[in-house]
């Protein structure tokens, strides 16, 4: 039992039901290979205590307890617990997002359920499932093919053949056997289906698959560095030899100098501690996983995380008009019966002329029995209303051949055996198409273009259809040279997303050019842009006029026209690689298989998911789950926020860590009293990293980030400009810290008393540092006042953890610290601020001038 090749069931055919489903799952796991299963505690953990802080902290403990100094070396394992169950915290909650992206990114299978089709996900798949499978799609199990026609499958993942192999239907009793050779019934998880459609039962999944055997990963989401996480990983590996170095320096100056081996060795990791700029590697992690999660709320998957930084950079968008800019919602509005009549309104409710009831039969012939394309799903509406039952193919109904679309032939047609009769071939497809099959000329052909032209011009998506009687032997091999009847115009309306006005208009305030790309024609096209208010809709070109043009013409035209009509795939592939010519930063959009090369090509390829084929999504960068044009722009808006959030925050690390190293670095050489002990650094630490991390990925988006142009594509996280602010903000910080600390000791006051109120003042800095780096527009007092919650958070509970170490004697020993009055506290608390109100003054200076 299964589909028959006409898409429909025959009777009996019902599938698993959910309830059989739900056990199966139950029994066999997901549909998915080892190397996608979650990651567990124990990797967190094992992966963690490689990490050189974490080591440093462990070094330090174990030297406290070496020198017989139990307080402070159980104080820093303690830290290095916390250090351990805040990383675990965050990584597992990375590890959640990871997951619930690979939920929405596991690709989209049809499966019969309770006796109708129903996607669900690749991943959910079961042993005894009936799998839909249609051409650009993979195989999402291996399986027994039960229906098939005119299937082929590239196999080339599993035996490395090129060549695509034929399949035949064949018992679903049948065991499987190894990939390879033509004229099989076995499909494979992973496998490529190139052209036809049918049905296969599911016999194995996850690992227990030919591809899970052989140990391959299909996983959506790869582990591969992107360019921002080399440029990073490089920065942090020149940082930490540098400090190693001067820890090595700093261990001999202490050990030379003060005859104190034991303190030189904690000076040197000290410092180690406080100048290895560990957060950078973390918050790019998190910053991209979680961005990839935020983007996916909007219906937008990154497939890869590379297109999360190249987002902000988009200059040019290339989206579809079908689906994309309108609601894919076709309905069967118009059509012009035969040659002669013009265009009839079928909007209302009423019957059908003769010609328009040969008109729709013809069309719905030329489509599948159980169709899944919107224009099919409408004929089958509308004849389902208007045509008798046995005009209707059903059950008697034999498909005897189909005849896809090709590029060079922009029609589809379809033989049907009715029984008791001649075989019936029903074409349908681009009229110009089916004019030159029908061999159309002069004035007849003048006519059907004249009521093409008519209904273009109101938006109407048009088609033609024609038909031929075949004699009883088998089906010819190709569709031109025979006689064909032309049946007329069928014409739908698609109306324009109700959204995709206002989000245009936010595309031109970013600085970012929509050019709108479709296979339907110039005047359907123009109609289409003018309602949308689209850059000159009254400049269009066509895709063969694209074609025709020499290199200079085209980057000519590509430089002003927006609207490309009757465009073909490969034309796409020409006007991405014009635009980048041009030096464009190109977004494509693309659904079909012959979608790929141009999705591939485009710095930012985006397959639209509902109707897109797997090719065309796995040459793409990012899938757009709803295929709504509003749902582009919010991701790269989101995309502006995420690489704004992250220079943030690693201009935040750079500044954070030169005070901390220069009070671990300062009072050696000046030879006066430590003011950093290994277990300052981890009550820093403790507070740096949830606010490189989840203060500044919390942050809302500034509010002229969609009033900007784009960034430059090659522009440095790191530019010279954002890092000599940083490291001026350090050195402020740290200027400020050191005459605290110097002017405590010069006036009296005992070396206790002097390191608790440099620290304090080091603690109150770096909040303050957080929230003028949160924006580089807006003051503090408003970031503090209005913006970020997690903020307050973070700064609540380091200076509840202060208090605490403060009050209590024990823990104020600890920390080498003494009892301070209100007045030194204020002094901290007015030093940490006074240290940024230069970058506070060149903010409201610029906003002037703004």
């Amino acid at each position: 039992m299964g589909l028959n090749a006409d898409g429909s069931f025959p009777a009996g055919e019902t599938g698993l039901t959910e309830e059989q489903a739900a056990e199966l799952l139950k029994k066999y796991g997901n549909n998915e290979l080892p190397s996608q299963k979650r990651k567990s505690w124990l990797y967190f953990l094992i992966d963690i205590l490689r990490q050189p802080m974490l080591l440093l902290l462990v070094a330090c403990a174990t030297l406290y307890l070496y020198i017989g100094d139990i307080g402070d070396a159980a104080l820093l394992f303690v830290s290095v617990i916390a250090v351990i169950a805040m990383t675990v915290f965050q990584q597992h909650r990375s590890e959640k997002v990871l997951e619930s992206l690979r939920q929405l990114s596991s690709p989209r299978t049809t499966v019969i359920r309770n006796g109708r089709f129903v996607q669900v996900a690749g991943r959910e798949v079961v042993p005894g499932d009936t799998v839909l499978i249609r051409e650009g799609e993979r195989v999402p199990a291996d399986g027994v093919m039960i229906r098939a026609t005119n299937i082929s499958v590239d196999e080339a993942v599993l035996t490395g053949e090129s060549l695509p192999v034929r399949k035949t239907a064949g018992s679903e009793d049948a065991a499987m056997q190894r990939p390879g050779g033509d004229d099989t019934p076995y499909v494979y998880s992973g496998t490529m289906v190139v052209a036809g459609h049918g049905l296969a039962r599911i016999v194995s999944v996850g690992y227990r698959t030919e591809m899970g055997r052989i140990g391959k990963t299909l996983g959506m989401m790869q582990d591969t560095d992107t360019l921002l996480q080399r440029e990073t990983a490089r920065l942090v590996r020149i940082v930490a030899i540098f400090g190693l170095a001067v820890c090595a320096v700093i261990v001999l100056i202490y050990g030379i100098s003060r005859n104190n081996w034991t303190e030189g060795i904690l000076a040197g990791l000290t410092l180690s501690m406080s100048m290895i700029p560990e957060e950078f590697t973390v918050v790019l992690i998190l910053f991209l996983t979680f961005g990839a999660w935020r983007i996916s709320q909007h219906r937008v998957l990154a497939r890869n995380m590379s297109s999360i930084e190249t987002l902000g950079a988009a200059t040019v968008l290339c989206v579809d008009k079908t689906g994309t800019l309108t609601e894919n919602s076709l309905t069967l509005v118009r059509a012009a019966a035969g040659i002669a009549d013009s265009p009839s309104d079928l909007s209302g409710t009423g019957g059908l002329s003769e010609g328009e009831y040969a008109l729709i039969h013809t069309g719905l012939l030329a489509s599948q029995r159980h169709p899944f394309d919107p224009i099919e799903r409408e004929l089958l509406r509308v004849g389902t209303l208007h045509l008798r039952p046995d005009d209707i193919p059903s059950d008697r109904w034999k498909l005897l051949r189909e005849y896809p679309l090709t590029t060079d032939l922009l029609v589809i047609g379809r033989v049907w055996d009715r029984g008791g009769g001649k075989p019936v071939l029903a074409v349908k497809g681009a009229p110009e198409a089916v004019i030159g099959l029908c061999g159309l000329s002069g004035r007849d052909a003048q006519r059907v273009e004249d009521s093409v032209r008519l209904m273009a011009r109101d938006g109407i998506r048009v088609l033609a259809a024609a038909s031929c009687s075949l004699p009883a032997d088998s089906p010819p091999a190709s569709l031109p040279g025979l006689t064909y009847k032309f049946a007329g115009l069928i014409g739908f309306a698609d109306p324009v997303r109700q959204s995709v006005k206002e989000s245009l208009a936010d595309a031109y305030r970013a600085g970012i050019r929509t050019i709108m790309i479709t296979g339907d024609y110039p005047a359907t096209a123009g109609f289409v842009a003018r309602q949308i208010d689209l850059n000159q809709p009254e400049l269009i070109v066509t895709g063969a006029e694209l074609s025709g043009m020499d290199d200079r013409q085209r980057r000519e035209t590509l430089k002003s026209v927006n609207v490309y009509a009757r465009i073909s795939p490969n034309e796409k592939l020409l006007i991405v690689e014009t635009l980048k010519s041009l030096g464009e930063v190109v977004a494509m959009t693309g659904d079909g298989v012959n979608d790929a090369p141009a999705l591939k090509s485009a710095h930012i390829g985006i397959a639209v998911g509902k109707r897109g084929t797997d090719v065309a999504r796995e040459s793409s960068d990012l899938v757009l789950l709803d295929d709504d044009f509003s749902s582009i722009v919010k991701a790269v808006k989101l995309g502006r926020r995420i690489y704004d959030n992250l220079k943030k925050a690693m201009a935040y690390i750079v500044a954070v860590h030169i005070p901390i190293g220069g009070m671990a670095l300062a009072p050696v050489l000046m030879g006066l009293p430590l003011v950093l002990m290994p277990a300052h650094i981890a009550f820093l630490e403790l507070l740096i990293d949830p606010a490189c991390s989840m203060v500044f990925e919390s942050e809302p988006s500034e509010k002229d980030i969609m009033r900007r142009s784009p960034r430059p594509v090659d522009e440095p996280l790191f530019s010279r400009r954002n890092l000599a602010l940083s490291i001026l903000q350090g050195i402020s910080v740290l200027a400020v810290v050191l005459v605290v600390y110097l002017y405590m000791l010069s006036s009296g006051q005992t070396e206790a008393v002097s390191r608790t109120v440099a620290f304090l003042t080091l603690v109150f800095a770096n909040i303050i540092l957080i929230a003028v780096n949160l924006s580089w527009k807006q003051s503090a007092l408003h970031v503090l006042t209005f913006r970020n919650r997690t903020l307050w958070a973070i700064g609540a509970g380091a200076i509840a953890l202060l208090t605490v170490i403060l009050v209590v004697p024990s823990a104020r020993e600890l920390f080498r610290f003494a009892a301070v009055s209100a007045t030194h506290i204020l002094t901290a608390v007015l030093a940490g601020g006074v240290s940024l109100l230069w970058f506070e003054m060149l903010k409201l200076t610029n906003r002037r001038f703004r």
